[in-house]
């Protein structure tokens, strides 16, 4: 955790069984602190009423996150999969996100996707069932396809191309969070 005042808060907000512990969250949060971030995990089991309704159990989440983190000016959100339900609170909120593999087919999220500003990165993979970009057309939002990445933004039976992939993500990531 970075010791200056008033430094920049992130959250990071899993998938439903990608935790923040997994590669892409774990190597987002390292380079947010590099870079004088306070990074706020959030862990949390997905059951069956965080399944039922999924915008109240992320939005109460990342508003816990936020109220047990340091006051900041900077606030930035990173999220996994079923995180990404986070989106419309974050649009809500005025708050910019890292929306790794959104669920672009629940309807909350990709409305909320497509009303994004620039601040917000968005990445999928064509492989990825969630991933359907074309359904955001016009978002001021950056979108990336991976090519041939699945959900996990990883390559089916190639784990050293899964490896180049990530680090172009995180590569991505980075050139965003300059940007």
């Amino acid at each position: 955790m970075p010791a200056t005042a008033d430094a920049p808060v992130a959250v990071l907000l899993p998938g439903a069984g990608y935790t923040v512990q997994a590669p892409l969250l774990y190597w987002c949060a390292t380079l947010l602190v590099e870079r004088g971030w306070h990074v706020q995990a959030v862990d949390w089991t997905v059951g069956e009423a965080a399944r039922a309704d999924p915008l109240e159990f992320v939005e109460q989440a990342v508003t816990e996150a936020f109220a047990a983190s340091p006051a900041s000016g900077r606030r930035l959100l990173v999220a996994k999969s079923f995180g990404t339900f986070a989106l419309p609170w974050a649009r809500r909120s005025g708050i910019a996100g890292v929306w790794l593999t959104p669920m672009l087919t629940e309807e909350p999220v990709r409305r909320a996707l497509a009303a994004a500003t620039p601040a917000d990165l968005a990445i999928g993979g064509d492989r990825d069932p969630f991933w359907q970009p074309d359904t955001v057309a016009g978002t001021a939002a950056r979108l990336v396809t991976e090519p041939g990445a699945n959900h996990a933004l990883t390559l089916p039976g190639d784990w050293q191309g899964s490896i180049r992939l990530q680090e172009r993500v995180l590569a991505t990531v980075s050139g965003h969070l300059t940007g």
